[in-house]
C-alpha cells in the first residue's frame, strides 16, 4: 500500500490516543452467563496484570467501527468495534467486540490486506475477503476519536484492500436478539458495497451514538475516490439485501470491469 497507519505522524498518533478516552462508550449489549468473578479471581487478574508483560494485545490500539453482514445471509448485520495492530505496510490483524468498553465481548476476528496480497492469493482463496472501497468512500467506516485529518489519512491508506472477518459470536445482531454466549459455528461476514444494503437504522443508531455523521465523512472523503480500482467481490451479494439498493460511484467490481 502506498500509505498506512503508519503513514500518521506519531504526535497525531498520541493525540488521537488522548482523544479516544472521550469517545462515547459503547456497552456490550450481552452479560454471558456464568457466576460473577470471586475476590480470588480478581486477585489473580491484578497479579498478572502486574507480572505478566508484553501481551500482543497492547499494540492493538487502532480502533476503527464499522458494519458486517453475514455473506450467507446479509440481512443479518451487526455493528463491529475493531481493535488492529498494523503488522506491516500490507497486513494488518483486528481483534472485533460488540462495544469499546473493558466489559466488551470479544465476538471475532479480521485481517486486513493491501490489493497486493490479495492479488498473489489463489483464486479459491479470493472469495473469503471483502472489499473495503465503499466503507471508506460512504463513511460507513471510522477510527473514532481522532482528528479529521488523521482518520481521512488512515483511510486513505486503506484504499484497495480487503478483508477476511469471521464472528463466532452473534451477540449483537441489528433488530435481533443476541445469544449469552457463543453458540455454533463461526460465520463468515462481508462489507456493504452500494447505499442501501444496512438495515434501516443501523448506520443512524450508531452515527447517533457515536456523535459522528457518515454523510458528512462521505462529503470529505470525496476526493479519495481518485484512488479507488475496481475490486473483486463488490458485486457478491448483489440483489441479495432486503430492499432496493444503489451503486456509489468509484465503487465497482473487478468482473464488471474487465468482463472475460
Amino acid at each position: 500500500m502506498a500509505s498506512t497507519f503508519h503513514s500518521v505522524s506519531l504526535m497525531t498518533l498520541v493525540s488521537a490516543g488522548l482523544l479516544a478516552a472521550c469517545n462515547p462508550k459503547t456497552e456490550a449489549p450481552q452479560h454471558p452467563s456464568g457466576k460473577e468473578k470471586t475476590t480470588k479471581t480478581e486477585m489473580l487478574e491484578s497479579g498478572a496484570a502486574i507480572l505478566q508483560t508484553d501481551s500482543p494485545l497492547q499494540p492493538m490500539n487502532i480502533y476503527l467501527d464499522g458494519f458486517h453482514a453475514d455473506k450467507n445471509n446479509p440481512a443479518h448485520q451487526m455493528e463491529a468495534h475493531h481493535f488492529c495492530r498494523q503488522v506491516n505496510e500490507d497486513f494488518a490483524q483486528c481483534v472485533l467486540f460488540d462495544g469499546n468498553t473493558r466489559q466488551a465481548n470479544l465476538i471475532g476476528i479480521e485481517y486486513i490486506i493491501s490489493e497486493t496480497l490479495f492479488e498473489s492469493l489463489p483464486e479459491q482463496e479470493k472469495q473469503y475477503w471483502h472489499p473495503h472501497n465503499y466503507e471508506i468512500l460512504s463513511g460507513l467506516l471510522i477510527a473514532p476519536g481522532i482528528p479529521g485529518i488523521a482518520e481521512k489519512e488512515l483511510m486513505k491508506g486503506k484504499m484497495n484492500s480487503y478483508g477476511k472477518t469471521w464472528h463466532v459470536w452473534n451477540s449483537a445482531p441489528f433488530g435481533k436478539a443476541g445469544d449469552k454466549i457463543p453458540l455454533g459455528e463461526a460465520t463468515l461476514e462481508w462489507s456493504f458495497n452500494q447505499d442501501d444494503e444496512a438495515l434501516p437504522g443501523l448506520v443512524e443508531k450508531r452515527d447517533q451514538h457515536m456523535k459522528v455523521s457518515a454523510n458528512e465523512k462521505r462529503n470529505e472523503r470525496a476526493d479519495l475516490k481518485a484512488l479507488a480500482k475496481p475490486q473483486a467481490g463488490v458485486d457478491a451479494l448483489k440483489g441479495k439485501f432486503p430492499g432496493p439498493t444503489r451503486p456509489l460511484p468509484g465503487v465497482e467490481d473487478k468482473k464488471a470491469t474487465n468482463p472475460k
